[in-house]
């Protein structure tokens, strides 16, 4: 029914609720998405409609509100890059447990490709939604975010952005690279590990999470990436193909502190409530291992029981 109403001119959408959480994080990306590449034949206009904002905050206040139901108060902390490390040695599972090791060993290629299906829904726009924070952050904290984009961006060669990286690696695969192509076929459980980002980026109130999810995110990047790269390799794939892999495991081995000590440290000792603030980081980053160990355990569920993990081909 939202896309109907996108279709058509500008006007009045009224707030309905949504019946289950496939609907929710699906409106939720259809409205985010507004403000990235857009939608073929919806009015640009549409982006900053009061009634479907309106639409979209109560979207954003049941997603935020099942988010910090899942995630527990965090201590009061000093330390915030300790802090981090120790959330996401926390976190940390056995790698044969895990998805990334499953890709590495096991994973069949059609299961490595419904992976990349997956994935392309936040990497074909990777680094968009955290940028929101670089207006949003002073000094020491703005620096580092625009250290760290500045890569994500192939440091101004379009080639070696790192969306470009991932859509050259579905090229090389076999995978339909167009944006968006893949949206219909992914779950709640995967649109939810971007709609996060979204929510985080495009609120200033919750700058601090989207530091700590930024952060949460690069320092569990690097070990992953070298698996999924050491995957696909073993089912045939070229440098061309697994460039993006192994270009995430240098770079976010130095991302990671930067975003740590720099970026989340930094936004937090220059808080007027630093206590508030580094709680707000450590929920941002739960978040982030939260939305993303759920994804991943989708997709291994799934396979381990013998179907696919897409919804359109269950």
């Amino acid at each position: 029914m939202l896309i109907d109403s996108l279709r058509r001119p500008p006007h009045v959408v009224p707030i309905v609720q949504t019946a289950d959480e496939e609907d929710l994080q699906l409106a939720l990306f259809v409205c985010y998405e507004l403000h990235y590449q857009g939608w073929d034949e919806v009015d640009e206009a549409w982006e900053w409609n009061p009634s479907l904002l309106a639409l979209r905050a109560g979207l954003e206040k049941r997603f935020e509100a099942d988010l910090r139901d899942r995630i527990p108060e965090h201590e009061p902390v000093t330390e915030v890059p300790q802090a981090l490390a120790a959330l996401v040695g926390a976190d940390d599972r056995v790698p044969s447990a895990t998805a990334s090791g499953f890709l590495q060993r096991r994973a069949t290629r059609d299961q490595f490709l419904e992976f990349v299906i997956h994935r392309s829904v936040y990497h074909l726009k990777e680094a968009d939604p955290h940028t929101w924070g670089i207006p949003r952050l002073t000094g020491r904290a703005k620096a580092a975010l625009v250290e760290i984009q500045v890569d994500e961006y192939g440091g101004g060669r379009p080639e070696r952005m790192h969306a470009e990286l991932f859509r050259s690696m579905m090229d090389s695969v076999g995978v339909d690279s167009t944006y968006g192509a893949h949206v219909n076929a992914v779950p709640a459980v995967t649109l939810s590990t971007s709609n996060v980002i979204s929510l985080f980026g495009l609120h200033r109130r919750l700058r601090g999470a989207l530091v700590g999810h930024l952060a949460a995110f690069e320092m569990t990047s690097s070990i992953p990436n070298r698996r999924y790269g050491d995957g696909l390799r073993r089912l045939g794939g070229d440098r061309t193909a697994t460039r993006f892999f192994d270009e995430h495991v240098e770079a976010d081995a130095v991302h990671e502190q930067i975003a740590a000590v720099d970026l989340c440290g930094g936004y937090v000792s220059s808080a007027a409530d630093q206590k508030a603030a580094a709680a707000e980081v450590l929920f941002g980053a739960a978040c982030c291992l939260a939305v993303d160990a759920a994804a991943s355990d989708h997709m291994l569920d799934a396979w381990h029981a013998g179907h696919s993990s897409l919804r359109t081909l269950r």
